[in-house]
């Protein structure tokens, strides 16, 4: 059993730095201090205008008066895309003691319907421009209050303080079943993720971050957002992912928190047209819901830009483990955070501590859990120095005729490791007689093609090499070079092919 320690992170920035990381009880509480500390800095910039923390806090105090106006609801869901509005609204709905549920922007009405019932929210809190989307709610649930992003008051309402245990947020997840589910996270665990966030990185305090993950994912909210307000930092809002590189080279972030095929997109472009598409002040890459490609590490590191990959969870308030020794132990997701127990059962990562969820609300929850143990899903080993592998997912498994089992990440990491290869996924397929074989499809790395004589014949031998070196029951029968990108989930993720029945 590893049970972390935050002074395993102390030799990775300056002893002022790390002693500023401090934890907090509650939302209520990092709000406080933020505003002793940052009254008069920015903490928002979204659609050219600027937010101090003292206006923004303005701003939030002003919706709770709108949202206690007959009764203070005590659970809430957020609808809207990122925007200043959301932020405000959201700080307003959690430091007036609300549980507030963040739901993704393009949910249909009838899914909106559906969330609203099994959360049993009381207020929909919505964007003006998706008010026909929360029509079928009203209709369906004659008590629910219909509040937009954009009412306010005069009035201001002081915050209302709460507990530790006290619930936060229900944030959305595929669960370890892959169907969608909410996460309820109590202020305890937003504030364990939120301080995680800090550590490993040798300047966190006073950075500038870009926002272009929603925040209803996780990953966004907690180390984009909350972690950022944290450490006193300014967040610009990106609106439209179109632009994120106009609005890289203007705004000129230090920081950008990114899922993999975001930072390839980056990468892809800064190669071509210059460092100056992810803005001449980036400095560190924080990346993660995806495994990070070695590669993309080392090239980086080339522009003088830290890319830090990591393991997180929505389970566990995003934030399980992060790599600060990202170029001698690239393809490690690090060293876990404090204030949690992990252990491997038969190579499945467990989990429990001050981060992990309260559970799935309107589910079944005996399944996910053993004996206090929340059972992740994912493959894992942890090396001599206590640094966290992630090797696969229990539900990806490909069970052989022969009785072997093979993990595809496992296997598809071997070919990850060529330049050439930007993504790759190993799956279950059946030859020209109907037998189940292991076959490999790559998306090839456009920016690593132009310096070979015949790409197809010299990507084909290098894969075949790679395919030869792993054990015979590892090996794919059949490789296949794509001429464009895997199919993705909203995550970004690659959507798995099903398994053959």
């Amino acid at each position: 059993m590893i049970q972390p320690s935050r002074e395993a992170f102390r030799r990775f920035t300056d002893d002022e730095t790390f002693e500023r990381i401090r934890s907090f009880g509650t939302f209520q509480e990092m709000w406080a201090s933020c505003l002793s500390a940052y009254p008069e800095q920015t903490a928002i910039e979204d659609n050219g205008v600027r937010y101090t923390y003292a206006a923004l806090e303005d701003e939030a105090a002003a919706f709770r008066t709108v949202l206690a106006a007959g009764g203070a609801p005590k659970k809430v869901a957020v609808f809207g895309p990122n925007s200043f509005a959301l932020v405000k609204t959201l700080i307003g709905a959690v430091t007036l003691g609300c549980t507030a549920a963040v739901l993704p922007a393009q949910l249909p009405d009838m899914a909106v319907l559906g969330c609203c019932m099994k959360f049993g929210v009381e207020a929909l809190i919505y964007d003006p421009a998706l008010k026909d989307r929360v029509q079928l709610a009203a209709q369906k649930l004659p008590g629910l209050r219909l509040i937009a992003s954009d009412e306010t008051a005069a009035e201001k309402t002081a915050m209302r303080p709460v507990r530790p245990e006290d619930p936060c947020l229900i944030m959305f997840t595929g669960g370890t079943t892959g169907k969608s589910k909410g996460a309820l996270l109590s202020h305890r665990a937003v504030m364990e993720g939120t301080v995680n966030g800090c550590y490993g990185i040798p300047e966190i305090f006073g950075q500038r971050y870009l926002l272009i993950l929603p925040l209803s994912h996780v990953f966004g909210m907690i180390r984009n957002l909350f972690t950022s307000l944290y450490t006193g930092s300014d967040l610009f809002i990106c609106r439209n992912n179109k632009d994120m590189f106009r609005d890289a080279a203007m705004f000129r972030p230090t920081v950008l928190v990114a899922v993999p095929a975001i930072a390839e997109l980056a990468l892809t472009l800064s190669k071509k047209f210059g460092r100056m598409m992810l803005g001449a002040d980036l400095k560190t890459i924080i990346c993660g819901a995806a495994p990070v490609a070695p590669y993309l590490i080392a090239e980086y590191h080339k522009l003088g830009v830290e890319l830090y990959p990591g393991y997180g969870l929505t389970e566990s308030a995003n934030l399980v483990s992060g790599n600060p020794e990202n170029l001698t132990r690239p393809t490690s997701v690090g060293l876990p955070y404090p204030n949690q127990e992990l252990r491997i059962v038969d190579g499945e990562l467990w989990i429990r501590g001050a981060n992990m969820m309260d559970g799935y609300v309107g589910e079944d929850n005996a399944a996910a859990y053993s004996d206090g143990w929340f059972k992740t899903g994912d493959l894992a080993r942890f090396d001599d120095d206590g640094f966290l592998y992630i090797t696969g997912r229990i539900k990806e498994i490909i069970l052989l005729p022969n009785g072997e089992n093979v993990s595809p990440a496992e296997v598809e990491a071997h070919f990850n490791a060529l330049p050439f290869v930007q993504d790759s996924q190993l799956f279950e397929d059946v030859n020209a007689l109907g037998q189940p074989i292991l076959a490999l499809e790559i998306v090839p790395r456009a920016t690593e093609l132009g310096g070979m004589q015949d790409p197809q014949k010299e990507m084909t031998e290098a894969l075949q090499a790679v395919n030869r070196s792993l054990p015979t029951w590892q090996q794919a029968a059949k490789i296949t070079i794509r001429d464009k990108d895997f199919d993705r989930t909203p995550s970004m993720k690659i959507a798995r092919y099903q398994k053959c029945k």
